[in-house]
């Protein structure tokens, strides 16, 4: 973080900040200060982009941190004066002298956090300057500068630099732009990240539906297999064991070559090319079923990464695509349609007709049912054991919904009910009463 900022942040802070009322980390490297009464400022010390800002809503915690540090820092900053806020040393570091009364003795301590590159870090001072905890904790063997609890802190080495002179007009307000402009940089990784791993998938996929065979080149094989079976089986009193080939007129009236590979027995010869060629036919029959399936899948994907790319938030970047687990074990069977998890809720999402069809007939009576209003779309059901859902899991549930139904950005109408309330007529059709609307803008 640049000297000049860091200068006018003390300053501000001089002004806006008598009291710590309290003080905690809330990520491996991200401490928030509430300094008076709801003035909070968050300092994050990760080396190579600490940086301190503001943000309007409070940033909650990513996990419970109990270490030496965290306790000395409640225990020592919460509730305390603050004596003095300056720039130690005339450095990119900033000291934050305090002042806290327990029932023995008061006590002065001093919050050292520093912005200077590898030694990057916040270290908990006495009055004396010997480290009573640390964030990060460097001995001997690290560095020729030790942070060791219990011993007086020495001096970062003081670069020679020539500090820029700069302004910024308002710094409250630039601290607050700080955290949008890093979000925004963290959301364009996250997304650049999520949509890569789609487009392998979606590149696998567009390679397995182009290596398909034809329906018309495996109807031909079927029948070629069938006629030569049925030109074995016809002449089999003429075929001798081992024989290497069989020279017949085929029905049409032309003489053709039949290679029989030497075979033993003619007759199993010819059941092996009729079970081929009626494994070719039911091949044929199904690989339409079979294109269409994968296409909609393919499809799926695409609109995935259109609604990534069209997100405003990680938290719906880790929405539609969740981090897996490290830990996690790869179930035997694939499942047959796409979920998601909001609230402890479980949205699950059908993106074919058989994925619809496999939905409606395997839910329950108290989940809700999901389509978007007089038109096509796919059916989403939302597990629920209670006669109601939250209104945040409605509107989330039909947002998907007509993310993955419609491929432009709009108003939309999606109607919703419990799953006993739909009658299944024919394959994913059906007819639904009653049920209410919910209007989303996608």
């Amino acid at each position: 973080m640049k000297y000049f900022l860091l200068k006018q942040i003390v300053q501000y802070l001089s002004l806006n900040a008598q009291f710590i009322r309290t003080i905690r980390r809330i990520d491996n490297n991200l401490i928030i200060i509430e300094f008076n009464d709801r003035n909070i400022v968050y300092f994050d010390v990760s080396k190579g982009n600490a940086t301190i800002f503001k943000h309007k809503k409070i940033l909650s915690s990513k996990k419970d941190f109990n270490a030496p540090f965290d306790v000395n820092l409640q225990k020592r900053f919460n509730n305390s004066k603050i004596e003095n806020i300056e720039l130690y040393n005339d450095d990119k570091i900033i000291n934050i002298k305090v002042n806290s009364s327990s029932s023995y003795k008061k006590l002065t301590t001093i919050l050292q956090l520093e912005f200077t590159g590898k030694h990057t870090n916040i270290i908990i001072l006495d009055e004396n300057r010997v480290v009573i905890e640390a964030l990060r904790h460097i001995d001997e063997f690290s560095s020729s500068r030790v942070v060791k609890v219990g011993q007086k802190l020495d001096e970062v080495p003081k670069q020679s630099f020539v500090p820029k002179i700069d302004e910024v007009s308002n710094i409250e307000e630039y601290l607050y732009e700080i955290y949008e402009q890093r979000e925004k940089e963290n959301l364009e990784n996250v997304k650049k990240q999520k949509i890569s791993q789609i487009e392998k998938k979606a590149k696998k996929l567009e390679s397995t539906i182009n290596s398909l065979p034809k329906k018309e080149e495996l109807e031909l094989e079927s029948n070629m297999l069938y006629e030569k079976a049925n030109l074995i089986l016809s002449n089999l009193h003429n075929i001798k064991p081992y024989q290497k080939v069989l020279k017949v007129y085929n029905y049409e009236g032309n003489e053709v070559e039949i290679d029989l590979e030497e075979k033993a027995s003619a007759s199993k010869y010819s059941n092996e090319l009729f079970k081929k060629a009626k494994r070719a036919k039911q091949k044929a029959s199904n690989i339409s079923l079979e294109k269409d399936n994968l296409d909609e899948k393919l499809d799926f994907l695409l609109r995935l990464i259109n609604n990534i790319r069209n997100a405003i938030s990680i938290e719906e970047c880790e929405f539609l695509l969740p981090k897996k687990e490290r830990n996690q074990i790869k179930t035997k069977k694939a499942q047959i349609y796409e979920s998601f998890f909001f609230e402890g809720f479980k949205i699950m999402l059908g993106t074919s007709q058989r994925e619809n069809i496999y939905l409606l007939e395997n839910s329950k009576a108290s989940d809700f049912w999901f389509h978007l209003k007089d038109r096509p779309s796919c059916h989403v059901i939302v597990q629920n054991t209670k006669k109601e859902l939250p209104s945040s899991v409605i509107n989330q549930a039909a947002s998907l919904c007509a993310k993955f139904s419609v491929d432009y950005v709009g108003v939309y109408e999606v109607d919703y009910t419990q799953r006993r309330n739909v009658k299944i007529q024919s394959g994913a059709n059906v007819l639904y009463n009653p049920y209410n609307t919910v209007v989303v803008k996608i």
